[in-house]
């Protein structure tokens, strides 16, 4: 297709059937499309977690949930489903689609449906020829050619079609109503210090700092800083912040459990109260990133191109042998990428922060392919 088309193009779908931050991942580049011709119209069909943060995201007009039967998350649902969700954006009348996929998702099912949707215009990455289910096909060079980052991927693709932006920050707004909310909560507690927000969970296991070693960074916190701790976490990880604080020996008066107490607007805004986030490599990093608040990432190698993007940040991790296994389960059964980072490595990284002194970091090589390249997440100010 011709650049004219897309230029002509006003009413656009946005595809990312992933996770909340995968969507945050892919903003810059919904920003990109929606900057480079005026009046466009940016709907995003996603999954029910993807839903959950587009409402956060000014750049996104409208959000279609859609659960494809090609995720091994996804629940069993009759063929009319798929049907339907084929007539519902037939009947939205789509100038063109674009598909936001990892490297290692297909696009074709999703581009199917788009095709049978009368999309006319359909842009993604893809390994193999798509023949007629793309209209603008870009050859997918990952991984052969080396990873990029989530973000840089997704930039890189509707770059193709001229659009671009100088904003490349991740988007998040935080409400007005969700920063009193919050602050209600935590008024007595001493201003004058610090906030460190302590996320421990993640839908991996694979990416789990574990519960013994987040007891021992929060006492050391504790004692080291004497700052204000929380600790958050979804309704499923109650128990689990529960457990780490009554592990680490740190007074109830010091540390405030809001696991399974926020929603996602509350959790943002705690997110951007927080002075550091320490987090694993989950949501609330993506969060930190869109809402500019340093962040230290204990990030399991699982993958290399989910770094925190355009933030004030440190990555912890121990280099092992088996890095970017791309498993929610260890492999190995150790769990050593995390495991082995020491809890006042954690500490001190906090503390670097604080001083707004990141150290400069980098991802080991990838393994495989052979050939080493550095995955940039870059600093705003540095």
């Amino acid at each position: 297709m011709t650049q004219h088309a897309w230029d002509s193009a006003k009413n656009i779908l946005c595809i990312r059937l992933d996770y909340l931050g995968d969507v945050l991942m892919t903003t810059p580049a919904i920003r990109a499309l929606r900057q480079s011709v005026p009046g466009r119209r940016i709907t995003l069909l996603t999954s029910p977690s993807g839903a959950a943060v587009a409402r956060f995201i000014p750049e996104i007009d409208d959000v279609l949930v859609y659960t494809p039967p090609w995720l091994k998350s996804s629940p069993v649902l009759a063929p009319e489903y798929q049907l339907q969700t084929v007539e519902t954006l037939k009947a939205l009348d789509f100038d063109a689609a674009v598909l936001f996929t990892a490297y290692s998702q297909n696009p074709l099912p999703t581009a199917m449906i788009c095709h049978l949707a009368h999309i006319p215009l359909r842009l993604a990455h893809c390994h193999e020829n798509p023949y007629q289910l793309l209209t603008d096909w870009v050859l997918d060079p990952e991984p052969t050619q080396g990873v990029r980052h989530e973000v840089q991927r997704q930039l890189d693709l509707v770059r193709t079609i001229g659009a671009t932006t100088h904003d490349q920050h991740l988007s998040f707004a935080v409400r007005d109503e969700d920063r009193r909310w919050l602050r209600r909560q935590l008024e007595s507690r001493a201003s004058s210090r610090p906030w460190i927000m302590l996320h421990p969970g993640a839908t991996a296991a694979s990416r789990r700092y574990p519960a013994a070693l987040w007891a021992e960074v929060l006492a050391q916190l504790h004692e080291t800083l004497e700052a204000n701790l929380m600790v958050t976490g979804d309704a499923n990880e109650i128990e689990l912040a529960e457990a780490i604080i009554a592990a680490s020996g740190v007074p109830s008066t010091s540390v405030r459990l809001l696991a399974g107490a926020l929603d996602l607007g509350q959790l943002g805004a705690a997110v951007e109260l927080a002075d550091v986030v320490v987090s694993n490599n989950t949501g609330p990093a993506h969060l930190a990133a869109a809402v500019g608040t340093p962040v230290v990432d204990l990030y399991a190698l699982t993958n290399p191109q989910h770094t925190p993007w355009q933030v004030a940040s440190e990555v912890l991790f121990h280099d092992v042998p088996c890095r970017f296994c791309y498993k929610s389960i260890c492999p190995q059964g150790h769990g050593d990428c995390l495991a082995k980072v020491a809890p006042g490595q954690v500490v001190a990284a906090v503390q670097r922060l604080l001083a707004r002194q990141p150290a400069t970091w980098r991802m080991p090589p990838l393994n495989p392919p052979p050939h080493e390249r550095l995955i940039t997440a870059p600093i705003a100010g540095r």
